[in-house]
């Protein structure tokens, strides 16, 4: 078994960043104030296949949205910590609210602020459109840019190299 896989066999929660990575980093504003944000439905179809292999997935977002709230509520993503600035310590709290160890944790990120958290956890991926220094801490670059999938395309490259795709797709086909 390859280190990659190794690290992937003992992975149990998606550790998420929003802005860059479950969407494109743009931030739009209405007339009355209303922040509005741009979710990709496969990250959602990826996610659901994700929880249903009976895994957890957590967001960590440096700022605050009732947006993120509410698409966290609807794939069923917990714990969600928003406006948490310093992410390592905000990955201690995802560890201790679920029980978990950082080796058993893969965080997706886009920008210097998830570089800390990407070198301390089992596994580390970053959207094709990250930070150069993100990157290169990354064990795995996904083929697309924040916010066009990429959490999706993270989660096959994780199954893959679980040995459970196949099988996955395989019984959706069903």
């Amino acid at each position: 078994m390859s280190d990659l896989a190794g690290r992937a066999a003992k992975i149990e929660l998606l550790l998420l960043d929003v802005d860059g990575v479950l969407t494109d980093g743009s931030i739009v504003y209405t007339d009355e104030g209303a922040e509005l944000k741009r979710f990709h439905v496969r990250d959602g179809s990826g996610l659901k296949l994700w929880h249903g292999l009976g895994k957890r997935s957590a967001i960590v977002s440096g700022r605050r949205s009732k947006a993120v709230e509410r698409r966290a509520a609807e794939l069923g993503v917990a714990p969600v910590l928003q406006g948490r600035d310093d992410k390592l310590s905000a990955l201690d709290a995802v560890l201790a609210a679920t029980g978990l160890r950082a080796d058993q944790v893969c965080a997706i990120g886009d920008d210097l602020p998830d570089v800390p958290v990407a070198r301390r956890v089992g596994l580390a991926a970053a959207v094709a459109d990250a930070c150069p220094e993100l990157r290169a801490a990354a064990h795995y670059v996904t083929a697309v840019s924040g916010g066009r999938g990429a959490v999706r395309d993270l989660i096959e490259w994780l199954l893959k190299l679980r040995g459970e795709w196949d099988r996955v797709v395989g019984e959706l086909k069903k």
